[in-house]
């Protein structure tokens, strides 16, 4: 789907008790990365590790050791808390098991968990070992888990035994997986380990609490997350630790973090927002961070911004929708008075969106711009400066964005083209995972090529357009076009299928696909809702397609690649465009 917003006149901004940390009009004479750099600890060898950096410079000094790191509430309403001292134990912990099963520098290892707390000591632990992590959506079906281990070669997964049950019909598929890790939290679930699994409690149990941190360069790699695209499976986007530098210094300047915030981002860890900033950015900060297990419910996020008397909040716009949806009364029964700065992420923020957080909440929401590539905030609206209600602001220090023609050109002004970042910016991806022309496909004329279409003001505001592929953004999730195809004609009666994203007003987008069936089948409500549950077993739920379309034949080139281009259009009703290279019927 291709949205456009227009600027409307903004609401006044918001009067803060604290100094911005940055000014984006007078502060950035002189900008130089290295002044930041400066800012790190850095390893006593010279390297640079995302885990000392978040974790063990704070438990290291005395005025911050015992300080809240973690506030986590369970889905049931339990509650545990942790200082920086207690995470620095429990990762030094974890990593330690991971060495005395033979985990060594750039080894992969994935993480398949609800918001626990020992999810964060796992991927903290895993980066002090030198290895490099892998966290997936909690939602995930078997297949996705399966595409990304294979793919990433991973050596342990650290997974839930509800969780563990769902990918038991992959694990045979994995040759290179060597362990499963299984936390069994508080024993909710007492089911018995299999007999090959290891119990995350015993290992713990046996593992000292002292654990010198590898001594990863700056260069090493730390993170993998997968992005979908419009062809192929999944690919993974490696990140270094030197993203942290990023990382931080976004936290500071885009979100405003200060030393006494309580700060609360609600995307999951599977994904890069709940990584760069449900983790990295936020204890790099030396804040006080709120986990929240459970998911989405108006009324209790509401509940939890009082309760907990959040200062910073980030979230995504689809739940900002959903927020708007549950109506303007109920938001009259809580007090948001701690709240002093909310921004969202994953997709265009709509206007409408951030005048109702102004006029019902009280705060606009500072919309800013990234991607999974990028690994930080690259473009943002901040504390201190003009929110244009539906940009996604302007670059941050030491970024350069463009907007560039087909030629890869810069345009003016007003102009749509393609997004691009010029190369070099810290928290940049540095491979596709085995797969190097693709990765040097992203880069054309001395720019990165983002896939979005988008505009730049006068004034140097960007705003999105479109996507540039067929990748569809439902609720903030990336979904390839391919993945859900190939789910679907895994079924016994889909012969084909093609898959576009349909505008949906809370999701943005929501999955729908076309399918003709083999000879035998007839089209029926029972075997659409039959088709929808088998694509959903191998899939998340979130990512399945939602509504399904039974056609006699998808549309397709004369090489027989399905357009999509034309599904869509026809859907919408728009224009088909050039069908010179449409197969004769």
């Amino acid at each position: 789907m291709s949205t456009s917003f227009s600027p409307i006149p903004k609401p006044p901004i918001d009067k803060f008790e604290v100094t911005p940390n940055l000014n984006y009009d007078t502060d950035l004479d002189g900008f130089d990365w290295q002044t930041i750099m400066d800012e790190l600890d850095w390893l006593p060898g010279g390297g640079l590790n995302k885990a000392h950096e978040a974790i063990d410079r704070h438990a290291l000094n005395p005025e911050t050791a015992n300080k809240l790191a973690m506030i986590w509430e369970g889905k049931n309403g339990e509650r545990e808390d942790y200082t920086f001292a207690d995470m620095k134990e429990q990762s030094d912990k974890f990593a330690n098991v991971l060495k005395s099963l033979g985990i060594e520098l750039g080894d992969r290892v994935f993480i398949f968990m609800e918001r626990v707390p020992e999810l964060y000591f796992a991927f903290f632990g895993i980066l002090k070992a030198g290895a490099v992590a892998g966290p997936l959506f909690s939602a995930f079906g078997p297949d996705p888990v399966k595409d990304r281990m294979e793919d990433a070669g991973a050596k342990i997964l650290v997974t839930q035994p509800d969780l563990r049950r769902k990918v038991t019909e992959i694990i045979p598929h994995l040759p290179e997986l060597q362990h499963i890790i299984v936390v069994n939290k508080d024993n909710r679930d007492p089911e018995p380990l299999d007999a090959q699994d290891l119990s995350y409690e015993v290992e713990m149990a046996k593992a000292s609490a002292e654990f010198q941190i590898t001594n990863t360069s700056q260069n090493d790699y730390s993170i993998m997350h997968y992005t979908s695209g419009t062809t192929g499976k999944p690919k993974g986007a490696i990140h270094r630790h030197h993203a942290v530098i990023q990382q931080y210094s976004t936290g500071k300047w885009a979100l405003d973090f200060h030393p006494d915030d309580l700060y609360w981002c609600t995307a999951d860890p599977g994904w890069v927002t709940g990584t760069s900033y449900g983790m990295i950015a936020p204890w790099t900060n030396g804040v006080t961070q709120l986990i929240y297990e459970g998911g989405f419910r108006a009324s209790y996020w509401y509940e939890l911004i009082q309760k907990y008397k959040v200062t910073v909040w980030y979230t995504a716009p689809t739940a900002i929708r959903m927020l708007m949806k549950a109506g303007d009364e109920l938001p009259k029964k809580y007090d948001f008075s701690s709240l002093r700065f909310a921004a969202s992420v994953g997709e265009p923020l709509n206007p409408e969106a951030v005048v109702w957080g102004k006029d019902v909440l009280g705060h606009v929401f500072h919309d800013n711009w990234w991607q999974t590539e990028t690994g930080a905030i690259l473009c943002a609206n901040y504390a201190s400066s003009e929110i244009r209600p539906g940009s996604m602001g302007r670059p941050i220090p030491g970024v350069e964005l463009a907007i560039l023609d087909e030629d890869f050109k810069p345009v003016g002004p007003g102009q749509d083209g393609n997004l691009a970042v010029r190369p070099g910016w810290p928290s940049m991806f540095q491979h596709y995972w085995q797969k190097t022309d693709m990765y040097n496909s992203r880069f054309k004329r001395g720019w990165y090529i983002t896939g979005d279409t988008a505009n730049v003001d006068k004034d140097g505001y960007f705003w999105f357009v479109g996507r540039a592929d067929d990748v569809i953004n439902t609720a903030g999730h990336l979904v390839g076009p391919f993945e859900v195809e190939s789910a679907l004609i895994e079924h016994e009666a889909v012969a084909e299928a093609g898959v576009i994203g349909k505008p949906d007003p809370i999701a943005m987008e929501l999955v729908k696909a076309f399918v003709s069936l083999k000879e035998g089948f007839e089209p029926s409500e029972k075997l659409r809702r039959d088709i929808m549950r088998f694509v959903r077993s191998k899939m998340a739920a979130a990512v399945a397609p939602r509504e399904i379309e039974f056609i006699d034949s998808l549309p397709k080139t004369r090489s027989g690649k399905i357009m999509r281009r034309l599904l869509k259009a026809r859907e919408l009703g728009l224009p088909e465009g050039d069908t010179s290279t449409l197969e004769d019927d």
